[in-house]
């Protein structure tokens, strides 16, 4: 059990679901029918309404709404095969009793081991239960496409949201005035099928919106869908670099290479002149506990110093020392037993400022 400091926030990772023989054929078959009804309403609203309108000379609406649909339609496919930020398996000769430890801004992150990748996941990094993967800067997954969001997508899931907010409004409006402009006439099957892409269109209208504004929020303040309501010791994020830096590191930056690579070299062996964290305890007296902000390691992470991209990918791209814990020599190898105050105040110390 990892030893917190009281006040670190937690996240709680969401349990796999029960997995089958075909347990990827229901959520590919559920996005496949997305895509298929986006085709199946376009092609109703084109066919009638849209049409009656563009033989009246009406030549805004197909151009506005047709402009939009390639837009969403693309978008949809492009998240749906997308890279989230993969990162593929590790080494399994490494140990998950290694401690390795990065700094974001003067804010400690102690790397999680994950079993199923066989490597030490970085800062904002997750295994999500449904796709069995690792994912770079991890936001959610999204059962309607069935496909994570991360580091590498989030540019296009922001892209497919409000594409399907500004589609979905441009249906409604243009049923509408069709409806209003055709009301002095009987009846029709243009007018049955305008309705019929009207409800859905005004169904989805909202709950889009509210999904648009809560991930702009979730930009503007540098935060994750997936870390919920957690807040960081203090009021304090260090991946907050400002909101128009976030907005920019998070849409128009670029994705810079994987640093899957990095991770891996994290993982060397340890030296001889290392200890196992377990046996170190100092001998006389454990150093005083500071309040605030660490100093930053000379070496690691400084914010705006580091490449295009997310704060937490330029940590690891910008490691330039061992980002291990370092250790004490190895003369002071015993410790007193489990039930000392001294045991105790040195695993606060060691543990200080890390996350879970």
């Amino acid at each position: 059990m990892p030893f917190v400091k009281e006040g670190m926030p937690l996240v709680k990772e969401p349990q796999p679901p029960a997995l089958g023989p075909l347990s990827w054929f229901l959520p590919s078959l559920f996005a496949a029918f997305n895509v298929v009804l986006l085709v199946i309403f376009s092609g109703l609203f084109f066919a009638f309404p849209c049409r009656w309108l563009a033989q009246k000379g009406e030549w805004a609406f197909p151009t506005v709404t047709g402009l939009l649909f390639i837009l969403t339609f693309f978008s949809l496919i492009l998240l749906n095969f997308s890279d989230p930020g993969i990162l593929h398996q590790g080494s399994m000769e490494q140990s998950p009793m290694m401690v390795h430890v990065v700094w974001v801004n003067h804010r400690a992150f102690r790397l999680q081991w994950c079993p199923r990748c066989g490597f030490h996941r970085p800062p904002r990094t997750y295994h999500c239960p449904w796709c069995n993967i690792c994912v770079e800067d991890f936001d959610h997954h999204c059962k309607w496409v069935n496909n994570c969001i991360g580091h590498r997508n989030f540019r296009f899931f922001m892209l497919l949201v409000l594409s399907l907010c500004l589609y979905s409004g441009a249906l409604l409006v243009t049923c509408l005035i069709f409806l209003v402009r055709t009301s002095h006439l009987p009846l029709s099957i243009d007018k049955v099928m305008a309705i019929l892409v009207a409800i859905p269109a005004a169904g989805f209208l909202m709950p889009l919106f509210l999904l648009l504004l809560i991930q702009a929020l979730s930009v503007s303040a540098a935060e994750r869908s997936y870390e919920g309501k957690c807040r960081y010791l203090q009021g304090y994020n260090p991946f907050d670099q400002g909101c128009a830096s976030n907005w920019y590191l998070t849409i128009c930056a670029p994705l810079g290479p994987k640093y899957m690579s990095e991770a891996v070299w994290l993982q060397r062996v340890v030296a001889p002149e290392w200890m196992p964290v377990s046996t170190l305890c100092p001998s006389a007296h454990c150093p005083p506990v500071l309040s605030g902000p660490q100093p930053q390691p000379l070496g690691l992470y400084a914010p705006g110093k580091g490449p295009p991209g997310s704060g937490e990918a330029a940590v690891l791209q910008e490691l330039h020392a061992s980002p291990v814990l370092p250790l004490l020599p190895e003369a002071p190898r015993r410790c007193p037993t489990s039930h000392s105050p001294l045991r105790t105040r040195c695993q606060e110390h060691l543990h200080l400022n890390l996350t879970s």
